[in-house]
């Protein structure tokens, strides 16, 4: 005879493999946009990574290469949460290492999330060895480049979240004839942005609910676009648009449901 306690403690143990077994599931996503102020006929490809965290990643460095070797692309966004502990940052700059393979003829360009913060003074220490590998770390501040000739602002916006954003500094030094793309780590700055043009803002945070059965309930103290259920894809805010990554890897357990490990390449074109 089968005991009572039994059915929902195995039902509950194949759900778990089942979640567990997501966070290896990668899923490569392709976004097109049109961008008014873009003015070469050229596409502009982006690769984007979100929320690597170390302490419970999947996806190794060597078949995050895999699933990047052929792509085009001309430059790379990493918006935050890529570890918690201060011994797994030799760790994160393996995958570094592998996107400096990729050669982006633009670069990578790096901001920090919430999670990257409880280093707390070893964030210094972060930055430089980031810095050290050729990489661009912003901070409430910008980088401009051209892009097949197209004037490209890169506007890093420090986290929202802990209160680190300040979005008038982020600003002071951009080209004003010039295309603006925002990373952050949490989306919810958008609704921080009026009188702050951008043609495109790339975030993560999110997870995509990580656990999303029925319904993300537990993202709802993360502000008001998870009270809303925009935590994943492309959304727009004012006609203007941002993304929201689901990110690498995972934080608590290291179980998805109804969600993917993400990689995304923006192309964006006139």
């Amino acid at each position: 005879m089968v005991k009572k306690w039994a059915i929902p403690l195995l039902a509950f143990g194949l759900l778990y493999y089942y979640s567990h077994r997501n966070t290896y599931k990668l899923e490569f996503n392709h976004i097109q946009l049109r961008i008014n102020g873009i003015k070469t006929k050229k596409p502009i490809h982006i690769l984007h990574l979100s929320d690597l965290h170390m302490e419970k990643i999947s996806i190794t460095p060597s078949q995050l290469y895999q699933q990047l070797k052929e792509k085009e692309i001309d430059l790379i966004a990493l918006t935050g949460d890529y570890l918690d502990k201060a011994k797994n940052i030799d760790k994160f700059l393996q995958y570094l290492a592998v996107l400096h393979q990729r050669q982006p003829k633009y670069g990578i360009y790096v901001v920090f999330g919430n999670h990257d913060y409880l280093l707390r003074d070893r964030i210094h220490d972060f930055r430089q060895k980031i810095e050290e590998t050729g990489a661009i770390v912003l901070i409430n501040e910008s980088h401009t480049i051209q892009i097949h000739g197209q004037i490209v602002n890169i506007i890093g916006i420090d986290d929202h979240f802990t209160g680190r954003s300040d979005i008038s500094k982020a600003y002071q030094n951009i080209e004003k004839n010039g295309i603006n793309l925002v990373l952050s780590h949490d989306p919810n700055i958008v609704l921080q942005m009026e009188g702050y043009p951008f043609d495109y803002l790339l975030s993560g945070h999110f997870h995509g609910g990580q656990i999303h059965w029925p319904k993300p309930y537990h993202l709802i103290k993360m502000g008001e676009l998870a009270r809303q259920n925009i935590i994943k894809g492309l959304h727009f805010y004012k006609k203007r648009p941002f993304y929201i990554s689901e990110g690498l890897g995972q934080t608590g357990l290291n179980i998805r449901l109804r969600s993917r490990p993400e990689i995304t390449i923006h192309t964006l074109v006139s």
